[in-house]
């Protein structure tokens, strides 16, 4: 049988995955850095100052 390429691509092991992304919180720190590197920044206007809207599901920002 031939090697499954997939499986043995390169890159983080599942521990490290889960060191990195294990929790919600970190798998949202992670979108947010990867979304904004240099912080918020608001697609309509470009300001940096926002609130966080709670009560949802996921996490809103409100210039």
């Amino acid at each position: 049988m031939s090697m499954n390429r997939i499986q043995f691509q390169p890159g983080l092991s599942m521990p490290e995955f889960l060191k990195c992304y294990g929790t919600q919180a970190q798998c949202a720190a992670a979108l947010e850095q990867a979304r904004w590197p240099a912080g918020f920044r608001c697609p309509r206007c470009d300001g940096a100052v926002y609130s966080r809207v709670r009560g949802r599901p996921h996490a809103l920002f409100q210039c």
